[in-house]
C-alpha cells in the first residue's frame, strides 16, 4: 500500500512535466509557424502584413532576438524609422554582439536628422560601459553559474588532492575563481538593476516639439524628429519626461515615444 501512495503522486507529477512540455512545445511550435509565415511575407515583399504577424507575437508575449530583428527590418521597408529603430534596440537587448543588428541599427540611425553630442565621460567609465553592455543579463547570468560551478568543483576536488603542491594549485585557482564570480556578479547586479531602473525610449513621430513642463500652454524648449534614442525619466498623466544625451531635459506626449 505504501508503493502504491508513493506511487500516485510521482505519476500525477511526471504528468504535469508532460502537459507542460507538450504546452511549450505547441507553443514553440505556434510561433515557428507564424514566423515562418511573416519571413514569407517579407520576402514577397509584403512588409505590412510581416509587421501585423510579428506584433501579433509580440503581444502574445514571444521576446527574441529573431523575431524583434524581423520585425525592426520590415519597419525599416515601410518607412517607419522610429519603430524600425526601437526593434533594433530590444533586439541588441538581447544580443549585445550580433554584429548584423548593430549594423543595420547604424544603419537606419544615418538615416535619422538629429545628430546629439553626448557628454564627455572619463575613460574609465567608458571602459566599463563597454564591459557592461557587451552582455545580456541573461548572458551575465549563465556566466556566473558557470564560475559558480566551477568554484563548486575546485571545493570538491581540494579535498581529493593527493599532495600539497595540488591543494596549492587548487587553492589558487579557486580563489582567482571566486575573484571572477564576485565581478561577474556585481556586473550581473547592475545591469539587471540598470534594465529596471533607467528606461530608454525612440522618438516615433517625425517632429516633436519638447516642452519645459507636462502641459501643451508650456514652453517650447527644442523640437526633436523621429528615431531619436532617449531616456524616460519621469511620468506624469500623459506626459513624459525626456533627457537627451547631451543632457538637455523636457516633456513631451507619451504616444510621441516608444518603450525600448
Amino acid at each position: 500500500m505504501r508503493k502504491a501512495g508513493l506511487l500516485i503522486p510521482s505519476l500525477n507529477f511526471l504528468a504535469l512535466v508532460l502537459v507542460f512540455i507538450l504546452f511549450t512545445k505547441s507553443g514553440f511550435a505556434d510561433e515557428s509557424e507564424a514566423m515562418q509565415q511573416a519571413g514569407e511575407f517579407y520576402r514577397n515583399g509584403e512588409f505590412d502584413k510581416a509587421i501585423e504577424i510579428y506584433e501579433d507575437l509580440r503581444n502574445e508575449g514571444y521576446e527574441g532576438t529573431s523575431l524583434y530583428f524581423n520585425l525592426a527590418n520590415s519597419y525599416y521597408r515601410v518607412g517607419e524609422l522610429g519603430y524600425a529603430i526601437v526593434n533594433y534596440e530590444r533586439a541588441l537587448k538581447f544580443s549585445p554582439t550580433d554584429e548584423d543588428i548593430k549594423h543595420n541599427l547604424a544603419f537606419a540611425n544615418l538615416s535619422t536628422v538629429d545628430r546629439i553630442q553626448p557628454l564627455p565621460t572619463f575613460f574609465l567609465f567608458e571602459w566599463w560601459e563597454v564591459i557592461l553592455e557587451s552582455f545580456s543579463v541573461n548572458a551575465w547570468t549563465y556566466t556566473a553559474f558557470i564560475f559558480y560551478l566551477i568554484l563548486l568543483f575546485l571545493f570538491v576536488f581540494y579535498f581529493f588532492a593527493t599532495s600539497i603542491s595540488q591543494q596549492k594549485i587548487i587553492l589558487f585557482s579557486g580563489l582567482a575563481t571566486l575573484a571572477v564570480l564576485a565581478i561577474t556578479v556585481s556586473l550581473l547586479i547592475v545591469k539587471a538593476n540598470r534594465e529596471q531602473t533607467q528606461i530608454s525610449g525612440v522618438v516615433v513621430e517625425q517632429s516633436i516639439t519638447v516642452k519645459t513642463s507636462p502641459d501643451t500652454k508650456s514652453t517650447d524648449a527644442f523640437v526633436i524628429h523621429e528615431g531619436l534614442k532617449l531616456k524616460l525619466e519621469d511620468k506624469l498623466d500623459d506626459w513624459v519626461k525626456i533627457r537627451l544625451a547631451d543632457g538637455k531635459v523636457g516633456w513631451l506626449l507619451e504616444e510621441s515615444v516608444e518603450k525600448i
